[in-house]
């Protein structure tokens, strides 16, 4: 397979991100878009931003909503926090979508632990953001496919942004993280920033988690940190 060279690749990522389109990332392949993403300033949203944690110890789920999938907070020795953790059982489901208590938001930082434990289609967990009315952004890490990548939801899924990632396993767990500000969007994995993209399509929703397809994925440490929208 001819290899493109690395000053063509550099070029060719400075024009996606100025025309707005599809950023992809390949931290493993690529020098010149590991030096890009190092340069691109880190979001944060404001200090004053009100913040939640859940360690889903409760196994009510009080406040949380099912949107499709099956989700129990369970007993897992080796739970990052507490004793319990949030399990998404369902394998039929094209995707599974639960949301948390509050927001609406527009920006936000929004963190979570998973731990894929088993799938033979995918093996993913992700953070859903700006949901709203069935329509939603959501960043996903998948351990079969050794990508993170973020897609918009609107009736049908579609990918905006990808990267390639090595450390990703069944059976660990895992830190993702999203922080969003306007239309600006980055997410990192295991403390690794990975992607930074824009997209306007949704401006305010809520927060929560997703998998996809036969994915039983275990989360913990579900932190927020957000801007209520109209503030």
């Amino acid at each position: 397979m001819r290899r493109i060279k690395p000053l063509y690749r550099y070029v060719c990522g400075l024009a996606l991100i100025v025309f707005g389109g599809v950023w992809v990332f390949e931290p493993s392949e690529d020098p010149s878009q590991r030096v890009i993403m190092a340069q691109a300033a880190e979001l944060n949203v404001p200090e004053t931003a009100a913040e939640e944690h859940f360690d889903f110890e409760p196994q009510d789920l009080n406040g949380w909503k099912t949107i499709d999938g099956q989700w129990t907070a369970e007993a897992m020795p080796g739970a990052p926090s507490g004793e319990r953790v949030l399990v998404q059982r369902a394998v039929k489901n094209a995707f599974n979508v639960i949301v948390a208590p509050g927001g609406p938001y527009t920006d936000v930082d929004v963190s979570v632990r998973f731990q894929p434990i088993s799938g033979r289609e995918d093996a993913s967990g992700g953070i859903v953001f700006r949901f709203a009315g069935g329509r939603y952004y959501v960043v996903r890490a998948n351990a079969l496919e050794n990508n993170v990548r973020l897609y918009y939801y609107d009736r049908s899924r579609h990918q905006l942004a990808t990267a390639t990632v090595q450390s990703l396993a069944l059976g660990r767990w895992h830190t993702l993280r999203i922080v969003v500000v306007g239309d600006h969007i980055q997410a990192s994995l295991d403390g690794q920033r990975l992607l930074d993209h824009r997209d306007a399509r949704f401006r305010a929703g809520q927060v929560g988690l997703w998998t996809k397809a036969d994915s039983i994925t275990a989360f913990d440490d579900f932190m927020v940190r957000g801007v209520a929208a109209g503030q």
